[in-house]
């Protein structure tokens, strides 16, 4: 089976994990139940629960004590893109190749659905206590990488950065420290939450985090490269938007082949990093490298 033949079929697997844990849309407030469906099955690379996954894997993981955790920061991702689309932030009408949700729902519920995703994630991630009693110790440990990384020194203190600084030059250490939490943050989250809930030790996991701070640093760039180099076609939403809402991007702060320098430079960093470990996963390593050169 071809790499690509692969990612889709465990894509196809994480869309049905993400399928069971949604809420069934009942009651009088359904709508909600909707609105969150909607935005999470809006399709996407599935990148941070099949990271989790994988690394879940290469720590010898074995049951479905990973799976909540897998779908709870889908909802967290997809709460941040819920919430990024709105007009008071990046104001964007498609995602994916469709309408937002704020567009098809209305504003007001737009920040509603984002809320209950982020709620409901993490509802969702403490069913694995049920689930897996005896592995309490690792769920909650997870659980704090979990909502540590979503939190305000993680995704939020790194959109906040990102939204003071818009229309202003920032320089590279205030671009770094928002790539670093905007982006990495949920991707070392992923990562971490995989090798703990796997039972890797301590420095094991520390690599774990510094191997996906990489990956997300340059996934961020690689965004800042598509942003001016794709199509809105090819991308499923609108390009030079960085543009728009002038940002500082690495694209306009060093150029475009440089900026394409440092994703390789930093991705096969994190490859090296990965080979550290006496076991591997050889859809994991070429995943990371598939970053490198995605188009969208």
């Amino acid at each position: 089976m071809s790499f690509k033949d692969e990612q889709a079929k465990k894509v196809h697997e994480i869309e049905e994990i993400l399928k069971k844990y949604l809420p069934a849309q009942e009651g009088h407030q359904k709508l909600i139940m909707e609105a969150m469906e909607y935005s999470v099955m809006a399709g996407g690379k599935r990148l941070r629960p099949m990271l989790m996954q994988e690394t879940y894997r290469l720590f010898g993981g074995d049951n479905k004590v990973v799976e909540p955790f897998m779908a709870a920061l889908e909802m967290i991702h997809t709460y941040s893109l819920v919430h990024d689309d709105l007009p008071a932030m990046d104001n964007d009408e498609y995602r994916r190749g469709r309408k937002t949700t704020h567009v098809v729902y209305g504003e007001a519920m737009g920040i509603l659905a984002g809320d209950a995703l982020l709620n409901y994630a993490f509802e969702t991630a403490a069913k694995a206590f049920t689930m897996y009693p005896e592995k309490s110790l690792e769920i909650g440990k997870a659980l704090q990488v979990l909502s540590g990384k979503a939190g305000i020194y993680g995704m939020i203190g790194g959109q906040v950065v990102d939204v003071e600084s818009a229309g202003k030059a920032v320089s590279k250490e205030v671009l770094d420290f928002i790539y670093e939490l905007k982006t990495s943050a949920l991707i070392e989250s992923a990562m971490m939450i995989g090798a703990i809930l796997a039972g890797a030790g301590g420095e094991a996991v520390k690599t774990v985090e510094k191997i996906a701070k990489n990956v997300g640093i340059a996934f961020q760039i690689q965004d800042d490269i598509l942003d001016v180099t794709s199509t809105a076609e090819v991308l499923g939403k609108p390009i030079l938007s960085d543009e728009k809402n002038e940002k500082t991007t690495y694209v306009t702060l060093v150029g475009l082949e440089k900026a394409k320098e440092y994703v390789e430079v930093i991705s096969m960093e994190a490859i090296e990093l990965l080979h550290c470990f006496e076991t591997e996963d050889m859809f994991l390593e070429e995943l990371l490298k598939s970053l490198i050169h995605r188009e969208k």
